[in-house]
């Protein structure tokens, strides 16, 4: 080969590989800009107000106790994120056994609080949510009725005691298939001392608050007819003209509706509190009535999440609501490592608020 031939051969390369070098740049270029749309729409974070868009409404109290506001566009990997499954997006609320609490409460909780409060007797506001329970408590006396249990939903009062005439409970304890599903109307007690209230417990599916174990590790039977950890359920609460409706529903379980009036007492006696009182609440010294006009005349408000009901008080303090769980001295990593927290997950829930409601800023101001 010839030194001119030589040189057209090394030029032809020469241009082959530097065209080639070219298409392959810009196939890379093309595909590093489909690869990198592809990765931003992988890596975007998916907040849980893209999921249920309805964040306005509230304020995000955390495991730790904090307040973590209106959580539009906002996680928290301890306690409040989404996960995706099946191509379903769900908002997960996670708190401890043990650790910081909001206000003066006993539990750990992650939980929306409504900024707004309305008057039971003037309100027309509504609050529905889909979610199942993913975890409660591993451990905890099985004597001690709050234990092994979550509330995922409620009404609160705002004003003078802060009681509650709605919580929505899930409990299930270890080693059962089955749990749960019953609801609590406190009530609003008469009087300066609010130290003698005590809650009514209704069942939905399974046992109510009442039925406990016989040991401290001895365990009820278990419910034939309740919800699974991971089960979907779906609740509806209602309150309008003083009345609260609930209506509770699961596929492959009986729809359960109730009715409570919030504003006309059925407690304003010692003859009229019921059995299930005078045995559960009555032998710890809780045996209060209720203000004839329960909840008339005070502000009221939804909460929405996961309120652990389980944590490391000694039962000998109140054997209805000290679990004398393991808490690992607040240490959250460690209980979550062995299961001492409550998981629940939403799939979808909606608010409606009357015209009549007011700022609730005064219920924070006090609390946080």
């Amino acid at each position: 080969m010839n030194k001119n031939t030589i040189t057209l051969v090394a030029s032809l390369l020469v241009l082959g590989l530097s065209f080639n070098s070219c298409k392959d740049t810009n196939k890379k270029v093309d595909s590093a800009t489909e690869n990198g749309s592809s990765e931003e729409q992988m890596d975007k974070t998916v907040y849980a107000s893209d999921v249920i868009p309805f964040f306005d409404n509230w304020k995000l109290i955390l495991g730790d106790g904090s307040n973590a506001g209106i959580a539009n566009n906002f996680e928290n990997k301890d306690f409040f994120y989404t996960v995706n499954e099946g191509g379903e997006n769900w908002v997960v609320f996670k708190a401890p056994n043990g650790g910081d609490t909001h206000g003066t409460s006993n539990n750990t909780r992650t939980e929306l609080a409504q900024t707004k409060k309305w008057f039971p007797k003037t309100a027309d506001d509504k609050l529905t949510a889909t979610l199942k329970v993913m975890n409660v408590s591993a451990t905890g006396d099985a004597r001690v009725a709050a234990t092994h249990a979550v509330v995922v939903g409620q009404i609160h009062s705002a004003d003078a005691f802060e009681n509650e005439p709605l919580k929505i409970f899930y409990k299930k304890y270890p080693g059962q298939t089955k749990g749960s599903v019953f609801w609590h109307y406190e009530i609003n007690t008469a009087g300066e001392d609010n130290a003698k209230r005590w809650d009514y417990s209704s069942a939905v599916w399974g046992n109510d608050f009442s039925v406990v174990g016989t040991g401290e590790n001895t365990y009820p039977e278990e419910p034939k007819d309740g919800i699974a950890l991971g089960e979907e359920f779906s609740y509806e609460v209602v309150v309008q003209d003083g009345i609260m409706s609930l209506k509770f529903m699961s596929d492959g379980h009986e729809t359960k509706t109730f009715t409570k009036n919030l504003v006309e007492s059925e407690y304003a006696t010692k003859a009229s509190i019921p059995e299930q009182t005078r045995k559960l609440f009555f032998p710890i010294g809780q045996d209060g009535v209720e203000r004839k006009e329960a909840y008339t005349g005070e502000g009221c408000f939804f909460k929405l999440g996961a309120y652990n009901q389980t944590n490391g008080k000694s039962p000998e303090i109140n054997k209805n609501w000290c679990s004398g769980a393991e808490t690992h001295g607040g240490d959250i990593q460690k209980q979550y490592a062995d299961g001492n927290y409550v998981e629940v997950w939403f799939k979808t829930a909606s608010i409606s608020v009357s015209d009549a409601a007011v700022s609730n800023q005064g219920y924070f101001t006090k609390n946080d």
